[in-house]
């Protein structure tokens, strides 16, 4: 399917807001079934002759960029655009290797979890797991995904983008593309279900803590103590008449608000947003304007956390690790360093694991599974997302400033709780006819 194809399929409703194009409620397995669990990413350029084109991909995407114009007008318009910004985009990419480092990551991701999944939950099931990659805007794109799944002969389908805070622009994109591919019959049709975001999972949480925490080891030990920390996170362009609907920046400071509840407080913290694409205005504050105002106020040790994009690409590579750095210490901060992604992170491959295995029903009690590893104890149950309540947070302690919504994570490690009446509802609406 080509870009404009999927312009002309695309509209922006309730289901690319909440990310609904396939169930979120348990999909049933049985023994000797084969199960796709199809990893989701942004994708780029392998090297620099790859740039414009990747570009063009990019800029046609109405999830991410609601540009004026549709159709063939719009076709050569971000013809145009991608040519202009390629000399300059190369450049950046040639500064961290002359391309990107996400798809090499993202298949080790995909090995890993794989593994993981089979090792931990296949073998005690009879369940077989397959891990696939599917990028938006390169290669390997959905449709070569969908393809070694059906020679696989994949049974069911766990869709499962590695944004772990859902927004229109990122995780609704790849999933309203695979919703395209399906509806339009250019890959086989399989009972799917999906996981919308896992923002809050105490073991991707307690990742992002261990890397703070290896982050902190690359200051002077006697500046340590004052180091602040910059949760960087993507900001997707806004829409001029939908701002307030995209739960992106929400979920962002939830997970913030997770991290610094697990580490109990223990420095200041701030939140900017990277908005790389300058056609409409993003999500704020930027990063940039906070390392002004955090120079200005006299701080001069920061270390910026990467979110939302959990693996290795430009915008950590070039974006914060050379870009903000620069920007830091011309603003007046001399030390200013970057967590690494989490990538392969034992403990993120495990929040994967769980992110997946709460959206199947297995013919075992699954938590009697969970033993090992390298996470937190075993102390909450895995639902499914439908039936995951909210944390209570009407009024987070940091937000962007163009938002008036409130659309905290989904819980995980809660004992007393009960799920959402509306989610449960759903449930028993669906749960006897199979997932599409």
């Amino acid at each position: 399917m080509t870009p404009l194809d999927f312009l002309r399929w695309y509209e922006h409703d309730e289901r690319s807001f909440r990310g609904h194009y396939y169930p979120t409620t348990p999909l049933g397995v049985e023994e000797g079934d084969r199960v796709g669990v199809v990893l989701m990413n942004l994708g780029g350029p392998d090297a620099l002759g790859d740039v414009e084109p990747f570009l063009y991909n990019l800029l046609m995407d109405p999830a991410l960029l609601d540009l004026p114009v549709g159709g063939g007008l719009r076709h050569g318009a971000c013809r145009a655009l991608a040519a202009f910004y390629a000399e300059s985009v190369q450049q950046e990419y040639e500064l961290i290797g002359g391309g990107s480092p996400l798809t090499r990551l993202t298949h080790e991701q995909a090995q890993s979890l794989g593994q993981y999944l089979n090792d931990h939950f296949g073998e005690p099931t009879g369940i077989e797991f397959g891990t696939y990659v599917a990028m938006r805007y390169w290669h390997p794109f959905s449709e070569e995904a969908a393809a070694q799944m059906a020679e696989d002969e994949v049974d069911k389908v766990v869709l499962l983008p590695l944004y772990p805070q859902y927004s229109v622009a990122t995780s609704g994109s790849s999933l309203a593309y695979w919703k395209a591919l399906d509806e339009r019959e250019a890959m086989p049709s399989w009972p799917t279900t999906a996981q919308l975001e896992y923002a809050a999972n105490p073991k991707y949480v307690q990742a992002l803590s261990e890397r703070i925490d290896e982050g902190l080891q690359r200051f002077p030990k006697a500046r340590r103590e004052s180091v602040e920390l910059l949760f960087s996170a993507h900001g997707p362009p806004l829409r001029t008449d939908r701002r307030e609907r995209d739960p992106h920046c929400c979920l962002v400071h939830s997970t913030v608000q997770r991290v610094m509840q697990y580490r109990d407080h223990d420095r200041p913290v701030h939140t900017g947003f990277q908005n790389r694409i300058g056609l409409r205005k993003g999500l704020s504050p930027s990063t940039p304007s906070t390392l002004e105002e955090l120079a200005r106020d006299g701080v001069d040790s920061v270390l910026a956390v990467p979110l939302t994009v959990s693996t290795d690409h430009l915008l950590t590579s070039y974006g914060l690790d050379i870009d903000a750095r620069q920007q830091a210490e011309a603003a007046g901060i001399t030390h200013f360093e970057v967590t690494s992604p989490l990538n392969t992170h034992p403990l993120f491959i495990e929040a994967l694991g769980e992110a997946t295995i709460s959206q199947l029903s297995l013919p075992v009690d699954v938590n009697q599974l969970r033993v090992g590893g390298d996470g937190l104890a075993q102390d909450y149950p895995l639902r499914p997302f439908a039936e995951r309540p909210r944390f209570d947070e009407a009024a987070p302690t940091a937000r962007c400033d163009v938002c008036d919504a409130s659309t905290p994570a989904r819980r995980w490690a809660v004992s007393d709780d009960v799920p959402d009446p509306d989610a449960v509802q759903a449930r028993e609406g669906t749960e006897d006819r199979p997932a599409q």
